[in-house]
């Protein structure tokens, strides 16, 4: 098969040919038909991760299907159309037991733990408890983005921050994560203000449903936030993973507002300093967000179906498996407007 591979961090990675993948018993292989580039990736490549092992094939946001199932496989077949939590559960730990694989602590996650989908074909773990059937009608550009960035935003918003009509939410980053978040809490009725440093990325906020945009270049982004919100806002997610917006998101809340951190920290932001008299002057919540299980797409997936969610907004660049490693290389200087999505193998 052809891949992306690289045999060093931070060093380019090439198009190559591999081996083809084989299924583990509990395991499938998937023919991958759309795959985004995620800054998860490019943190990857930097060497942030110590789950990678080298050489490696990125690549964790995917869609695709079916070409080869383990013997102890039950409920897929060769043909059908599918995605999958960029975190794929052991199903036997008690987090897994409890329904909580976002958190399994055996997790395995393709382009991490093992090799990913920045190739014609990729190998994922726990079939039956980690694959997401896609409906007929979508394509597999928009149901790529389903298994990280708008999951992701999704139980941040829905599940961990339980937003509600008529709240004020503040999304600090309007990358892939955040443009689904804004989304995703206009849906739900709330009123939602974008921060970005991009003109294009918060005007393209506003027309997802957020009611205003603010410059994150701005001196005091927290207090416009409290002035155009009278107070703060309820809930605040700092969906890009800096410590510029993680202290944005927790200084711009009102009294007991809950901050739900969905940005990875990792490298040289690994463990920033937060305004902890904030935090505990104003009973402020503090919330990880890590992704989302297989079993909680169905009610994803109906909001979708109903058209009060449409992902397939947010799908930006298609690109040729052969234009990604210059595509990772710069997710952390240039993210265009929507999801970068490998759609040409």
């Amino acid at each position: 098969m052809k891949a992306v591979l690289f045999e060093a961090f931070r060093e380019a990675p090439k198009l190559v040919t591999l081996p083809d993948p084989t299924p583990e018993p509990h395991g499938v292989v998937l023919k991958v038909e759309a795959t985004g580039v995620c800054r998860s990736d490019w943190h990857g490549w930097m060497g942030h991760d110590a789950d990678i092992a080298l050489p490696h094939v990125p690549g964790h946001e995917l869609a695709g299907v079916v070409v080869a199932v383990g013997r102890e496989v039950t409920r897929w077949k060769p043909g059908a159309r599918v995605t999958v939590p960029f975190i794929c559960g052991c199903g036997a730990c008690p987090e897994c037991h409890a329904g909580h694989q976002q958190v399994c602590l055996h997790q395995e996650q393709p382009g991490f733990t093992h090799w990913g989908s920045f190739a014609e074909y990729v190998h994922i773990h726990r079939a039956d408890l980690n694959l997401v059937a896609l409906p007929e009608g979508m394509d597999f550009a928009t149901a790529a983005s389903l298994g990280c960035r708008f999951a992701t935003s999704f139980r941040a918003v829905v599940d961990q921050a339980r937003v509600s009509a008529g709240q004020w939410v503040a999304v600090h980053g309007c990358g892939g994560v955040g443009l689904s978040a804004v989304m995703i809490a206009a849906a739900a009725g709330a009123q939602v203000i974008g921060v970005d440093l991009s003109p294009a990325k918060l005007s393209l906020a506003r027309e997802l449903g957020a009611v205003a945009a603010i410059d994150g270049a701005e001196a005091d982004v927290a207090g416009a936030i409290r002035e155009i919100t009278g107070g703060g806002a309820h809930v605040s997610l700092d969906a890009l993973g800096h410590p510029v917006t993680l202290t944005n998101s927790i200084l711009c809340l009102r009294p007991r507002g809950k901050h739900v951190q969905v940005g990875l920290m990792l490298g040289d932001h690994a463990t920033p300093s937060v305004p902890m008299s904030k935090i505990v002057g104003q009973e402020i919540e503090l919330y990880g967000s890590h992704g989302m299980q297989a079993h909680r797409y169905g009610a994803m997936l109906s909001m979708i179906g109903s058209g009060t969610l449409d992902p397939a907004r947010l799908v930006g660049a298609r690109i040729g498996l052969d234009e990604a490693p210059a595509a990772l290389m710069a997710m952390d200087s240039f993210q265009s407007v929507g999801a970068t999505v490998i759609t040409r193998f």
